[in-house]
């Protein structure tokens, strides 16, 4: 079976697969201070729990946004399952035209997000990322890679508001009832809410009059579902494109 990984500054979320059917999905916080022996231990006891063993798995694929890590996961994979891992990195073959000025810079996920998107749900498509970063990336339809663009995360922007001023308090993200709110707490909601609602929309906007056609569009991420509800602009949401674009990239390159 495969273990795909996919390593975000908040969450790694990783799936089994065994051929194109995933097994077991799980999702860990990103523990930059964790050893490879804590890191081992935490995946063998998903792994006993969830019915399945390490010893089961015969390839490891990994996408990671936080290079400082890699190190201790390469070390785990190699000491618990006994495999060296593959990770997503310039020379990779991914069946996609990636037209970047330098694709050096483009991050793993992204590029794992494009391969899932296009084989998935075809060309032109607009996939967007809603993380600790949100990403936008534009698939064309003849398989090319044309860019996009990031925006912070909508966490990480309402966090900003509790620490970078004096006076306004920490809030917990929710769908307020009113644009117009009566109290600091329901205006913060609102703003951030559907103030981020409305960025979905005007980029999404753009992004389509500049391809030139009502390209479709595919959401993942932890705030995918909520901004595909409010904004309309999103058709299908799919929470498993970045691990399902590994398996892709895993099978190109074996």
């Amino acid at each position: 079976m495969l273990f795909t990984m996919d390593i975000g500054n908040t969450n790694i979320k990783t799936a089994l697969f065994d051929g194109p059917s995933m097994v077991k999905y799980w999702r860990v916080s990103t523990n930059k201070i964790y050893t490879s022996d804590e890191f081992g231990i935490l995946f063998e006891h998903l792994f006993t729990h969830g019915g399945v063993s390490v010893d089961d798995v015969d390839g490891i694929i990994i996408s990671s946004v936080v290079p400082t890590i890699n190190f201790t996961i390469e070390h785990m994979c190699s000491n618990y399952f006994h495999l060296t891992p593959m990770f997503v990195a310039p020379g990779i073959k991914t069946g996609i035209n990636i037209k970047y000025e330098n694709p050096r810079e483009l991050g793993s996920d992204r590029i794992a997000n494009a391969v899932s998107a296009y084989t998935e749900y075809g060309g032109p498509v607009i996939f967007i990322d809603f993380g600790t970063a949100t990403t936008f990336g534009v698939m064309d339809g003849q398989g090319s890679f044309l860019g996009g663009c990031i925006c912070p995360g909508i966490k990480l922007a309402s966090e900003a508001l509790g620490t970078g001023t004096a006076k306004l308090p920490r809030f917990e993200l929710a769908r307020p009832e009113h644009v117009i709110g009566r109290t600091t707490l329901a205006n913060l909601q609102s703003g951030m809410y559907y103030g981020y609602v409305g960025l979905v929309i005007h980029l999404v906007k753009k992004i389509r009059q500049e391809l030139g056609c009502q390209a479709q569009v595919v959401a993942t991420g932890g705030m995918a579902q909520m901004m595909a509800e409010e904004s309309g602009v999103i058709d299908h949401v799919d929470g498993l494109l970045t691990l399902k674009g590994l398996r892709l990239i895993w099978e190109r390159n074996h």
